[in-house]
């Protein structure tokens, strides 16, 4: 039974990370089919901001709602329905006619995202696994770096829309494997000693080690602005992460002069520093604690950026979108995993999902921000944006150390993932 238990939760385990590859491709797609789409649909290059915020919506809207509808639904349902939404949208922009289609199903982009990102989040930073945590933003990484090779091969074989019915389709693979889930969890139901999964083990470990948490004592208002800034600092970063990689292709192809399969190689560079990261994070014998992880990123963050500013070659320039991606690397699940440290686990049931609803807002309306900047002032303007937001993710990290202190040091004292 226990062996049963234990194949169930690396089925699982690879289920999520298979789902957060989905997650990430349309996020490294995007940037690099925009050139080619916008002059489909003779559209301005500022547009692609405009899509990204009204995807904001759809995320915003459902992440407020996560932890609610894990309880009401359980996290498979709630996954299964984010990879039908994504299906849509994909199909969406596979078949659209004219421009404005792409902005009425970019909402379903955020729907499906928010659910998804929110979800497995709170259902992994809650069991502990720091491990199966920088995984799983690994997993995100990895579809974020091959989303521009798999948009740069459609484009030179047919059409970017080729690349947007891939996607659909591997979509409602992901849909009928969470139901599938779904139905396994319900037949497990009568088997409570199967269902005791290693996971499991984790997630009472976690509740232990935060049980009886100094935040306990803290006056609402000091809460709610130590979970305000919680949310402030994950709007900032996904908005630097986020700005530099959906930009970076417009950037090599308008402002350094490089062509599409050039820029859509650079544009993997940045996503591939990202993943690598997170792998080289996830696999050393020796676990590196999260908030060294923090403040090392953010830092290197506003080296790179500056760099990207100074623009000394396009060599130089291009390697300093890598060392970005790499600094950011453990960042977002770093941040993650600290949060039950920060503010104890009663909090963090919601505060995660909240903070996941404020990336989602930052990835999109700062990317949008941006994308207006560029539209007015031109792509010259992406290396001083992303200086700037990467000053402020520092700025954010200084205020929420002096507010709320880790309480206990971040161990991963749950096993790797398998």
């Amino acid at each position: 039974m226990e062996r049963d238990g234990r194949r169930a939760g690396r089925a699982l385990d690879a289920l999520s990370l298979g789902s957060f590859v989905a997650l990430g491709l349309p996020d490294g797609m995007l940037g690099t089919a925009w050139p080619s789409a916008r002059q489909t649909f003779g559209a301005p290059i500022a547009d692609l901001g405009l899509i990204l915020l009204i995807s904001t919506i759809g995320s915003i809207s459902v992440s407020a709602f996560v932890g609610t509808l894990i309880r009401r639904f359980g996290v498979a349902v709630l996954l299964a329905c984010s990879g039908a939404c994504a299906a849509l949208a994909g199909t969406g922009y596979a078949l659209a006619p004219h421009l404005w289609v792409l902005f009425a199903v970019a909402v379903l982009w955020g729907l499906a995202a928010g659910m998804m990102d929110g979800g497995l989040n709170t259902a992994v930073g809650l069991s502990g696994r720091s491990r199966l945590l920088n995984l799983l933003h690994a997993a995100y990484g990895v579809g974020t770096a091959i989303g521009p090779l798999l948009v740069t091969a459609a484009i030179l074989v047919s059409s970017w829309r080729s690349a947007y019915l891939v996607l659909a389709g591997l979509d409602l693979v992901v849909t009928a494997l969470w139901l599938r889930q779904r139905r396994q969890e319900r037949a497990a139901q009568g088997a409570p000693e199967a269902a005791a999964t290693e996971p499991a083990r984790a997630a009472q470990a976690a509740r232990e080690i935060v049980a009886g948490h100094p935040s306990d004592a803290w006056s609402r208002r000091r809460s709610g602005i130590v979970v305000a800034a919680g949310m402030l600092i994950f709007f900032v970063y996904t908005g630097l992460e986020v700005a530099a990689g959906q930009w970076e292709a417009s950037f090599c192809r308008g402002h350094l002069g490089l062509s599409a399969a050039a820029a859509g190689l650079a544009t993997f560079g940045f996503w591939g520093a990202l993943t690598a990261g997170r792998l080289i994070l996830a696999v050393l014998p020796r676990p590196v604690p999260p908030s060294r992880v923090v403040w090392w990123g953010s830092g290197i963050a506003v080296a790179a950026a500056a760099l990207i500013w100074w623009q000394p070659g396009t060599p130089a320039t291009l390697a300093a979108f890598v060392l970005l991606g790499g600094a950011l690397a453990g960042v977002f699940p770093a941040l993650i995993a600290l949060t039950p440290l920060r503010i104890g686990r009663g909090r963090a049931e919601h505060a995660i999902a909240w903070q996941v609803g404020a990336a989602a807002g930052g990835g999109s309306g700062l990317s949008a921000l941006v994308g207006l900047l560029i539209g007015v002032w031109g792509l010259s303007v992406l290396g001083p944006s992303l200086t700037v937001l990467a000053v402020l993710l520092v700025a954010g990290i200084i205020l929420l150390e002096r507010t709320a202190p880790i309480a206990q040091p971040a161990v991963d004292s749950a096993p790797a993932a398998r």
